[in-house]
């Protein structure tokens, strides 16, 4: 893969299985790089495969989130529109009609679902305050009272006037009314089997911004009236789903008030009384994948939940009566979106060596198997070719309480050097709470398609472990759970697994080694180019955290370190400035490349400005390139010409200090 492959890049959303479960509807996402933009429509295909997806819809602003009406005739689906903004619509499927406007909004749309009844839809969009009537001019409005923490959000910018609102709306059209609003946070809503309430989520208590804590509420579908809180334990609730009598919402909850991070588990509340009940206590595992977390599935006395495992995200049936989960998915793949309806669960599945696709799960007297229903990103991968698949190493942790997951990618065509050793490139993930997967990840190839060697682990502090394989690097001045804080096991831990790929493979040279990553894998970069700069010959810290004490204040998430660290800035000053990077600059030696985009709130771009200013004082090898108007996203979702003129401009680096193929192309700068 070269990065100009980014261009042909193809994926797939949420399946969403219509009521009888004959078809499954999905939106597709493509790459078009000419014109600098993201391509979406809605795609349907047969769930018994008797004839091939087809594009159901192709507006020039792009479609998506597709959900069935209740009786499977029509699908809303959100869509672009000129000027911004979005427009829920409803297309008739199958059934004579024209597709309707239901309504548009100068905001997106979000999680539309449809009442039991089918006569109305609810959704999620912002809704601006007072301050926006005087139009888009900002010179000419009045300046924002900011009261509360949390107050803008990366990708969304300003949120504190533009607070996230849970609307309905008539089906057949209208003027829609805000059921849940501001100046909260809603989201999720989900619909009572009577029509009469929604479940939503949101912390709506006094001071709610200081205890990050998730709550479900009921609300009243048609408007008016107080939000009823129904979870009051203190543990956060997300995803709601009701049960089909009404009586019970299944939920994702976490002991978040107890210590930062907990892993979810799925979880039952009783509407009438508040009571909770928490499920597959057996396995300690988090059970809201991220991404790809989506409310539980009542499916016949059990609930179908996906969990992450060793690098896999795997999907279950946990009993609702008590019991152990029961699986359906596991294996060397992540299944990264699924849904169920009518006898017919389908899922997305990718693996090491290809894209996601559809499938559905065949479940007879034997064991579950997947069926394929799409081969829509075969296009990709028969141009870009198939390459190697990873190995996977269980390296054990240093810190002797288990092995850390570990993968190693050989190119097909080595860079090879002197003595014919192929340069080495160290990945690691962002979080930390998250976990690199047994999935296609576009930039492992296009490192490999480069003649590296990719090594990537999941260290403490990831997911996909036990809790407390999460929790290990919270500070050693937590009162809750200690661990060594950042910098600590985790560090310890990729230098094990490199060390462990070094060993595995003598073809590897250990003279030429660079370290990536970016977000809390941008501040281990720095940090380890700050402690073991003679283990590296190159580095590229990306949207990183240099500065915890001043990341506190400056994110998006302010605040938010005195959970996941187990003490505050405030009381600890010190603590934050040991863990972070910028206080170790002399340390570093290894030339830099920093990359940074100058619309990032979660890791605003003085986390990047500060190590520059940082090195170049100290005359170190330093290069620095910002993005504009890009996010916290940019290799994900950033625009399609800036994530392919990063990508040339980490080859070019490591090309130059490493030795890998350079790209043909490198931005002027």
């Amino acid at each position: 893969m070269q990065p100009s492959d980014i261009g042909r890049l193809v994926s797939l959303g949420t399946p969403a299985v219509s009521p009888d479960g004959s078809t499954i509807a999905f939106a597709l996402r493509r790459v078009d790089l000419p014109a600098n933009r993201y391509r979406s429509a809605i795609w349907i295909t047969p769930a018994d495969g008797s004839g091939p997806p087809r594009r159901l819809t192709g507006s020039e602003h792009g479609d998506s989130s597709p959900v069935w009406s209740p009786d499977g005739t029509s699908l809303a689906v959100v869509s672009g529109r000129d000027g911004g903004g979005s427009r829920l619509r409803v297309l008739p499927v199958g059934v004579p009609g024209e597709p309707v406007v239901v309504c548009e909004r100068d905001e997106g749309i979000s999680e539309p679902v449809w009442s039991p009844d089918g006569r109305r839809l609810a959704f999620v969009s912002r809704e601006r305050t007072a301050r926006h009537a005087t139009g888009d001019d900002e010179r000419a409005r009045e300046p924002r009272r900011i009261d509360r923490l949390f107050s803008r959000l990366d990708g969304e910018g300003w949120i504190i006037d533009r607070p996230s609102s849970v609307f309905v709306v008539d089906a057949g059209g209208g003027e829609p009314v805000v059921v849940a609003g501001g100046p909260y946070e809603h989201s999720a809503p989900a619909w009572s089997p009577d029509g009469r309430s929604l479940a939503v989520v949101a912390d709506r208590e006094p001071d709610w911004d200081l205890y990050e804590t998730s709550r479900i509420y009921l609300v009243d579908a048609a408007g008016g009236g107080e939000p009823r809180l129904l979870t009051a334990s203190g543990r956060s609730h997300t995803h709601p789903s009701w049960s089909p009598d009404g009586a019970r919402l299944a939920t994702l909850a976490s002991d978040d008030h107890v210590a930062v991070p907990a892993h979810a588990s799925p979880a039952l509340v009783d509407v009438a009384t508040g009571r909770e009940e928490v499920l597959a206590t057996g396995l300690d595992r988090t059970w809201r994948p991220f991404p790809g977390a989506r409310p539980p599935i009542w499916d016949d006395g059990r609930l179908l939940v996906s969990c992450e495992d060793g690098g896999g995200v795997h999907l279950y049936r946990v009993p609702v009566e008590g019991g152990g989960a029961e699986p359906v998915l596991t294996g060397r793949r992540a299944v990264s979106a699924v849904d169920r309806a009518g006898g017919t669960t389908a899922v997305l599945v990718t693996d090491h060596d290809h894209l996601a696709e559809l499938h559905v799960v065949d479940e007879g007297d034997g064991e579950p198997s997947l069926r394929r229903l799409t081969s829509l990103t075969e296009p990709f991968h028969d141009a870009v070719g198939p390459g190697r698949s990873p190995v996977r190493l269980a390296v054990p942790s240093p810190a002797g309480d288990g092995d850390i997951d570990t993968w190693v990618l050989l190119p097909d065509e080595p860079a090879a050097g002197a003595g014919g050793r192929i340069p080495v490139l160290l990945s690691i993930h962002g979080g930390p709470m998250t976990q690199y997967s047994d999935a296609w990840f576009d930039e492992f190839r296009l490192w490999a398609g480069a003649g590296y060697a990719v090594v990537w682990c999941n260290p403490h502090g990831s997911t996909g472990s036990t809790e407390a394989w999460a929790r290990a690097i919270r500070s050693p001045l937590a009162t809750t759970a200690p661990g060594t804080g950042w910098g600590g096991v985790d560090a310890d831990d990729v230098l094990a697994a490199l060390d462990a790929a070094l060993d595995a493979y003598d073809q590897l040279d250990r003279e030429r080694v660079g370290v990536l990553g970016g977000s809390y894998g941008g501040y281990l970069t720095s940090w380890l180019a700050a402690h073991h700069s003679d283990r590296f010959a190159a580095a590229c810290s990306e949207r990183a955290v240099n500065n915890l004490e001043s990341l506190d204040w400056s994110s998006d998430a302010a605040g938010w370190f005195r959970h996941e660290l187990g003490t505050s800035w405030l009381d600890a000053p010190q603590e934050y400035r040991r863990m972070s990077p910028l206080h170790h600059v002399r340390g570093i030696t290894v030339p830099m490349l920093l990359l940074h985009s100058e619309n990032d709130l979660r890791c605003p771009v003085e986390q990047a400005d500060a190590l520059f200013v940082a090195l170049r004082l100290l005359g170190r090898p330093v290069e620095y390139w910002r993005f504009p108007e890009e996010s916290h996203g940019l290799s994900r979702d950033g625009s399609p010409r800036h994530r392919v003129q990063r990508a040339r401009i980490v080859l070019d680096f490591f090309g130059r200090h490493l030795g890998g193929r350079r790209p043909d192309q490198v931005p002027a700068g």
